[in-house]
This record gives C-alpha cells, sequence and structure tokens, in this order.
C-alpha cells in the first residue's frame, strides 16, 4: 500500500483522499476489507479520531460499508456508483437487465467499429478467462470473470462517457448477475460469447450488437439459479 503521512494542515480531507485513492486506483477492489483503524493509523501518522472521521465521511459518500464486528469493506469505487448501489439496490431484475442490455449492446455495436488489435487480444484473453472460470465450477470467480470481459466489451467501445457510467452502475450489474448465477453453475446454462469477439473482431456490428443484448434476457427467462 502506498499511503502517505498527511500534512498537519487539513489532516481528514487529506486522509479521505488518500483512502479515496486507495479504492478508484483498485488498491482496495470492491468487496475487500480496508486496513483496520490502528493499522491506518499507523501507516497515516494520524491521530484515531482523523481516521474515524474519514472513514465514516467515505462510508456516508457510499463507497465504504462499515460492519461492526467485521470490518470495513468496499462498496463502491466512486460517489456516483456508491449512490447507484443504494438507489437500485432493490430494482426490479428486468428493469436491470433491459439497461444492461441497452449499455452493452450500443458498445458491443461500437466496439466492433472502434477496437483495436489490442483490445481484441485483450477480449480473448478475457473470453479464456472467463470459460476456465465457468469450468472451475466456481460461481463467484466466474461472475467476476464475467463482468471482467464484459467491462473490456465496454472499453472497447472507446466511449469515456459510456465507459464511466457503466463502471458507476458496476455493483448494480454485479449483484444482479451474482443472484442469477446462484451457488451453483449448471451446464445447460452456459453462454458461449465466442461469437461476440468474431463479431467485434470482424467489424460486424449488427451481429454485436444483437448478441450483447441477447445475453440479460436469456439469464432473465430462466430460474434464477444461474447465469450467464
Amino acid at each position: 500500500m502506498s499511503l502517505t503521512s498527511p500534512r498537519r494542515s487539513g489532516l481528514t480531507d487529506q486522509v479521505i483522499a488518500q483512502l479515496r485513492n486507495q479504492i478508484t486506483s483498485g488498491e482496495w477492489p470492491v468487496g475487500s476489507r480496508i486496513p483496520t483503524e490502528p493499522e491506518l493509523v499507523e501507516q497515516l501518522g494520524v491521530a484515531r479520531n482523523t481516521v474515524r472521521e474519514a472513514v465514516r465521511a467515505l462510508a456516508h459518500n457510499g463507497l465504504l460499508d462499515i460492519r461492526q464486528g467485521s470490518g470495513t469493506y468496499v462498496l463502491a469505487t466512486s460517489e456516483l456508483a456508491g449512490v447507484m448501489h443504494r438507489r437500485f439496490a432493490d430494482a426490479s431484475p428486468r428493469h436491470v437487465a433491459e439497461v444492461r442490455s441497452a449499455l452493452e449492446s450500443t458498445a458491443a455495436g461500437l466496439a466492433a467499429e472502434r477496437r483495436t488489435e489490442r483490445d481484441l487480444q485483450q477480449l480473448d484473453a478475457l473470453l479464456v478467462r472467463r470459460e476456465e472460470a465457468w469450468r472451475s465450477g466456481d460461481a463467484a470467480q466466474f461472475v467476476a470473470a464475467d463482468m471482467t470481459f464484459h467491462m473490456a466489451v465496454v472499453a472497447a467501445a472507446h466511449n469515456e462517457v459510456l465507459g464511466e457510467l457503466y463502471a458507476d452502475l458496476g455493483d448494480v450489474l454485479r449483484n444482479w448477475l451474482t443472484e442469477d448465477v446462484g451457488p451453483e453453475l449448471r451446464p445447460e446454462h452456459h453462454m458461449d460469447h465466442a461469437t461476440l469477439v468474431e463479431a467485434i473482431r470482424s467489424g460486424d456490428g449488427g451481429t454485436a450488437a444483437a448478441e450483447a443484448a441477447g445475453y440479460p434476457f436469456a439469464c432473465l427467462s430462466r430460474p434464477r439459479t444461474a447465469g450467464g
């Protein structure tokens, strides 16, 4: 961890900024537990009350979740993502599927037009990782691999606004997929995404958009015990 000792002026704001940077940079991923209060005090060289105030501020903004007796966990990667998580945590699964379909189909169509060779290499590697995760039978590992793959499709669209919006909705989509997958991966519910990658590779925006648009509804139409 690369925390530095803050200056004396504006200590709380500086600690907030440093903790936020640990989250937004990915040093503390969503779902991970951050260092304990005594550990942060030692690392930052500030008073316990300053650390406590900074953590509470980030919890209020939706980035952290303070769980009594367990620790403090990363809930979202940005304030907007935290707001999205709270606002749509109980949203209708169909509504989430419709939004996911709209965003991912648009991104896939754009990716077919704008993808670079590096994008294609990334998609190929993540497609392999997604398949390996499925074969492992580990539902949590598959959800992580599937989300990473779809985020790479969105990134290949090279649309900053679309990318940021998808990232801010990422926790909502991840929760939806986790619920859809459930604790067990069932072979009959596997969805191969190779056609999507090949459509992006060949510049076939129509096929890419159609493939991406259909995945969320295929998940929605079956029993909520497995996903893809």
